[in-house]
């Protein structure tokens, strides 16, 4: 893991602990198709240096309606906060306003987070021999949720 500057303030996963409406769009460039997915994203912290992410709701496309769910954590390391999958493994720094990499053989993705007006949002740049597409994730404050502080 490479280090990673201090984040100016409002730009910590623990800025953003809460539950937010989370609304997906995935443009699949190789089949045309897009995916929409409708849920929720809820950002937990389980101690001061461990922030859980979970997400959860429905994927549709082409008439095809699936559940869907994933859990990431934020983890802080002596090179700064980074996001881990489920079962350790890293996946990209932390870093708001600044693209990431995760190189995932055969593909790569790109990926930037950053604040807007009315929350924050997520975009990947997935590319190679097995994937083309952009992921873009616009995350509000849930109408009927409390935010800590």
């Amino acid at each position: 893991m490479s280090s990673v500057e201090p984040h100016p303030p409002g730009t910590s996963p623990v800025d953003l602990l809460g539950t937010w409406e989370l609304r997906r769009t995935v443009e699949d460039r190789r089949s045309g198709r897009r995916h929409d997915v409708r849920g929720t994203t809820t950002l937990a912290l389980e101690s001061a240096d461990r922030v859980r992410w979970h997400e959860t709701g429905t994927m549709t496309w082409d008439g095809h309606t699936v559940p869907v769910e994933r859990t990431l954590f934020v983890v802080r390391t002596e090179a700064g906060w980074w996001v881990e999958f489920a079962d350790g493994r890293p996946f990209h720094p932390w870093a708001v306003d600044r693209r990431v990499e995760h190189p995932c053989a055969p593909d790569h993705y790109v990926g930037l987070i950053e604040l807007t007006d009315d929350g924050w949002r997520v975009e990947w740049h997935a590319s190679g021999p097995e994937k083309d597409y952009l992921m873009t994730t616009a995350l509000r404050p849930a109408a009927d949720a409390e935010r800590p502080g």
